[in-house]
Protein backbone atom coordinates (compact mmCIF):
# COMPACT_ATOMS: atom_id res chain seq x y z
CA UNK A 1 0.00 0.00 0.00
CA UNK A 2 0.57 3.62 -1.10
CA UNK A 3 -0.27 4.96 2.82
CA UNK A 4 -3.04 6.27 0.54
CA UNK A 5 -6.92 6.70 2.42
CA UNK A 6 -9.32 8.27 1.05
CA UNK A 7 -11.17 10.64 3.05
CA UNK A 8 -14.69 8.77 3.35
CA UNK A 9 -16.29 5.85 1.50
CA UNK A 10 -18.93 6.25 -1.10
CA UNK A 11 -21.74 3.99 -1.30
CA UNK A 12 -21.39 2.56 -4.10
CA UNK A 13 -25.01 1.83 -4.29
CA UNK A 14 -25.31 6.01 -4.76
CA UNK A 15 -25.94 7.41 -8.86
CA UNK A 16 -24.55 10.64 -9.07
CA UNK A 17 -28.27 11.50 -10.76
CA UNK A 18 -29.66 10.98 -6.71
CA UNK A 19 -26.91 13.27 -5.10
CA UNK A 20 -28.62 16.85 -4.35
CA UNK A 21 -27.13 19.53 -6.33
CA UNK A 22 -25.24 22.29 -4.19
CA UNK A 23 -24.03 26.01 -4.82
CA UNK A 24 -25.87 25.47 -8.49
CA UNK A 25 -26.31 28.81 -9.67
CA UNK A 26 -29.28 29.29 -11.96
CA UNK A 27 -28.96 33.10 -13.10
CA UNK A 28 -26.63 35.78 -13.13
CA UNK A 29 -25.91 37.02 -9.67
CA UNK A 30 -26.99 40.61 -8.65
CA UNK A 31 -27.46 42.75 -5.75
CA UNK A 32 -29.88 45.44 -7.30
CA UNK A 33 -32.83 43.47 -5.75
CA UNK A 34 -31.25 43.58 -2.17
CA UNK A 35 -30.48 46.25 0.32
CA UNK A 36 -27.13 45.91 1.09
CA UNK A 37 -26.19 49.49 2.31
CA UNK A 38 -27.06 48.31 5.79
CA UNK A 39 -23.71 46.82 6.04
CA UNK A 40 -21.44 49.91 6.00
CA UNK A 41 -20.35 51.33 9.18
CA UNK A 42 -18.10 54.35 7.03
CA UNK A 43 -19.93 56.57 4.76
CA UNK A 44 -19.53 58.89 1.75
CA UNK A 45 -21.12 62.33 1.57
CA UNK A 46 -21.49 63.83 -2.14
CA UNK A 47 -19.99 67.62 -2.26
CA UNK A 48 -21.86 68.42 -5.07
CA UNK A 49 -20.42 72.36 -5.23
CA UNK A 50 -17.34 70.90 -5.77
CA UNK A 51 -17.75 68.13 -8.35
CA UNK A 52 -16.17 69.07 -11.61
CA UNK A 53 -18.38 65.73 -12.85
CA UNK A 54 -14.66 63.72 -14.25
CA UNK A 55 -16.26 60.68 -13.53
CA UNK A 56 -13.39 59.62 -12.19
CA UNK A 57 -15.35 57.84 -9.09
CA UNK A 58 -17.76 56.30 -11.01
CA UNK A 59 -16.21 52.96 -12.88
CA UNK A 60 -14.42 52.81 -9.07
CA UNK A 61 -17.36 51.81 -6.99
CA UNK A 62 -17.36 48.17 -6.90
CA UNK A 63 -21.31 48.75 -6.15
CA UNK A 64 -22.60 51.02 -8.58
CA UNK A 65 -23.39 52.57 -6.16
CA UNK A 66 -22.52 56.22 -7.84
CA UNK A 67 -25.36 56.79 -10.59
CA UNK A 68 -24.97 59.41 -13.91
CA UNK A 69 -27.23 60.78 -15.90
CA UNK A 70 -27.05 63.21 -18.58
CA UNK A 71 -23.44 63.07 -18.09
CA UNK A 72 -23.73 64.53 -14.54
CA UNK A 73 -22.88 62.57 -11.07
CA UNK A 74 -25.50 62.22 -9.10
CA UNK A 75 -25.71 61.44 -5.32
CA UNK A 76 -24.92 58.15 -4.16
CA UNK A 77 -27.22 54.95 -3.95
CA UNK A 78 -27.12 54.78 -0.07
CA UNK A 79 -29.38 51.60 -0.43
CA UNK A 80 -26.40 49.64 -2.50
CA UNK A 81 -22.76 51.40 -1.09
CA UNK A 82 -21.14 49.32 1.73
CA UNK A 83 -19.03 52.52 2.83
CA UNK A 84 -15.46 51.32 1.39
CA UNK A 85 -14.04 54.67 0.51
CA UNK A 86 -12.48 53.89 -2.38
CA UNK A 87 -14.81 56.68 -4.41
CA UNK A 88 -13.38 59.09 -2.30
CA UNK A 89 -9.88 58.46 -2.51
CA UNK A 90 -10.16 58.77 -6.53
CA UNK A 91 -11.54 62.18 -6.44
CA UNK A 92 -8.87 65.07 -7.06
CA UNK A 93 -11.36 67.76 -6.45
CA UNK A 94 -12.63 66.90 -2.40
CA UNK A 95 -16.28 66.30 -3.66
CA UNK A 96 -16.61 63.23 -1.53
CA UNK A 97 -16.05 63.27 1.96
CA UNK A 98 -16.02 60.15 4.14
CA UNK A 99 -16.54 59.45 7.69
CA UNK A 100 -18.00 57.28 10.59
CA UNK A 101 -21.52 56.98 9.72
CA UNK A 102 -24.18 57.29 12.72
CA UNK A 103 -27.19 55.04 13.03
Amino acid sequence: MSGYMPAAKVDDRISWREISPGGEVRESGTAALFNTGDWRTMIPAFVEEKCKHCMLCVPVCPDSSIPVKDGKRLDFDYKHCKGCGVCWKVCPFGAITFGKEEK
